[in-house]
């Protein structure tokens, strides 16, 4: 079977989106594939930890950025100096070269997202709250203006990603801020490529499964237990949708969830003086790979800004979805559970923890425990 992974010795070992209705518009588009963005944070962390001043050159000059304070200009949220810091985590699939062999589909040569993830870090940098946003969301888009200076004019009922296939970081940047009214800090950006060979660095990641997964499309088969995933593998896990769950996006975001936590928890186990090579590798991988704000676009600052995250492990992680339901005149899109959606949107501005009643009812994708770290 293709890209199967061997349970270890002695550990134990689809459907269709569901109705529902809410505040919200509809359109009918496709979309397709996934790129996973979260493990930046953990790549990030591990560059962190380097040290190495040998290499600053190499690595600096690896690095990309987007200028987004100059794209977007001063009509944005206001800065809340509160010590809490917003980082939008996007991961982004250009349809050419390495990208187009592993996407298995349209090879075109666009740029597409098709998971955003909202990082909100606590005053004192020691917990984090995650909320993910399905690429699948019918939303308003506003104008924007990408890095390139390209106006954008607004758009009505359109999916959440065509935000960065129209205008790139700086029109997803606005479009996220426009649905949560809160500012993005910063920007992190990893294609997909990028994270088959960061795991790949990192010397695989170990997962268990609860159940079988075989999904063809993804080219996943795992039986039910415990493995190292290669890349290609993780690649697979956060990819696959028809193999878990209702066979929704959603259910596909609560994989990659649970993996951001595996991975989060492997990169603060490679240890500056025991495995220098690997950290150097690791380092060499996130940064060719890694697209940042103008602000983080050095190795000094990305590291600084790592180092601050470094006291987060994944049990300091709350993870949830932005509250949607199913739209019941397009059962392959969802709409934004607006009420519920403040909850989150409040408690991030204030500093607070997500309210449990913020995703109390939500659709979820029902695959939430079939990976655990």
């Amino acid at each position: 079977m293709s890209a199967q992974s061997t349970p270890d010795p002695g550990i134990p070992e689809p459907g269709a989106y569901g109705p529902g209705r809410i505040e919200g518009r509809r359109r009918t588009t496709r979309g397709k594939a996934l790129r996973i963005a979260a493990w930046t944070a953990a790549g990030i962390v591990a560059l962190g930890g380097t040290g190495a001043g040998y290499v600053y050159f190499k690595l600096n000059g690896n690095l990309k950025s987007v200028d987004i304070d100059q794209a977007l200009g001063a009509d944005r949220p206001r800065k809340v100096d509160n010590g809490s810091e917003n980082i939008l985590v996007l991961g982004s699939d250009t349809r050419a070269g390495g990208n187009a062999k592993l996407g298995g589909g349209d090879d075109d040569g666009s740029s597409r997202s098709d998971t955003a993830m909202i990082v909100h870090v606590y005053q004192g940098h020691r917990k984090a709250s995650v909320v993910s946003i399905p690429r699948d969301t019918l939303i308003d888009r506003p104008s924007c203006t990408s890095a390139d200076g390209t106006e954008h004019p607004a758009a009505s009922d359109v999916m959440f990603n065509s935000a960065y296939a129209t205008g790139g970081a700086a029109c997803t940047v606005r479009t996220v801020e426009s649905l949560t009214g809160i500012r993005m800090d910063h920007y992190l950006e990893v294609d997909f490529a990028g994270f088959q060979r960061f795991v790949d660095d990192l010397g695989g990641v170990k997962v268990t499964t609860t159940k079988r997964i075989s999904d063809p499309n993804s080219h996943l088969h795992l039986a039910a237990g415990t493995h190292r995933l290669t890349g290609r593998e993780a690649l697979g896990l956060v990819r696959t949708r028809h193999g878990v769950g209702d066979g929704s996006d959603l259910g596909r975001i609560q994989l990659q969830q649970a993996f951001v936590k595996a991975l989060a928890d492997q990169a603060k186990q490679v240890g500056v003086l025991t495995s220098p090579q690997k950290l150097y590798r690791l380092a060499d991988t996130a940064t060719k790979t890694v697209t940042t704000d103008s602000d983080l676009g050095s190795v000094n600052s990305l590291m600084d800004f790592a180092n601050g995250l470094k006291g987060i492990g994944p049990a300091h992680m709350t993870m949830v979805t932005m509250p949607v339901q199913y739209d019941p005149a397009d059962p392959n899109r969802v709409l934004v559970r607006k009420a519920k959606a403040r909850l989150i949107w409040h408690a991030l501005e204030h500093d607070r923890p997500i309210p449990a009643s913020a995703t109390k009812g939500a659709a979820t994708g029902g695959a939430k425990g079939v990976v655990r770290s």
